[in-house]
């Protein structure tokens, strides 16, 4: 697999105010919409065939550890993919495509992820999110963003400590009032 071919995509839904969780980590407000009528419509089978392109998932542990409680009544959102968790704790791993991984970044992703897989997503959190960006490992981010304002919370870019610049490559608003911005990162 040639190396243009892999891309590692951030993927974080946050408040229009930029958080993505509440002070006591609870994504509850996720299930806020509005309505825009002019917005794209998404049926059920558009989103499965969008997720079908997706071969591994990265996530830190409070973002595990809150799939793994959600799953308890929605089921595991990430189905069968490869899902590699980060984190230096002792996590429990109850599906055999979770693994847990505590090593370097850049060891992950030049030795372990580019030469299997084409469309990593990171899936939160933001500690995470920015490492991978101020390490200049991602290639995208992929925000969207719901109709309300959190007014505090866990940011999503907290502690990057660089300026980055972006090149927007794609927005799109949806019915339910969620507009989504997908950003390249200049390298």
């Amino acid at each position: 697999m040639a190396a243009d071919d892999f891309k590692l995509t951030i993927h974080m839904v946050s408040s229009l105010d930029g958080y993505i969780a509440k002070k006591d980590n609870s994504v509850s407000w996720f299930n806020t919409a509005d309505k825009y009528e002019p917005g794209v419509h998404v049926t059920e089978q558009d989103a499965q065939e969008f997720l079908k392109g997706i071969d591994c998932y990265l996530m830190g542990s409070r973002t595990y550890e809150l799939a793994l409680e959600l799953s308890k009544s929605y089921g595991w959102v990430y189905g069968d993919v490869p899902t590699i968790v980060l984190t230096h704790r002792n996590l429990p791993v109850e599906r055999s495509n979770v693994e847990i991984y505590s090593g370097d970044l850049d060891t992950l992703l030049n030795e372990r992820l580019k030469p299997s897989y084409r469309n990593v997503w990171l899936v939160g959190g933001a500690e995470l999110a920015s490492d991978f960006i101020r390490l200049n490992l991602a290639d995208e981010i992929r925000q969207s963003i719901l109709p309300i304002i959190l007014g505090d919370g866990t940011p999503f870019y907290n502690q990057i400590g660089q300026e980055k610049a972006l090149h927007l490559k794609n927005t799109t608003a949806y019915k339910s009032g969620m507009v989504e911005l997908l950003y390249e990162i200049k390298k």
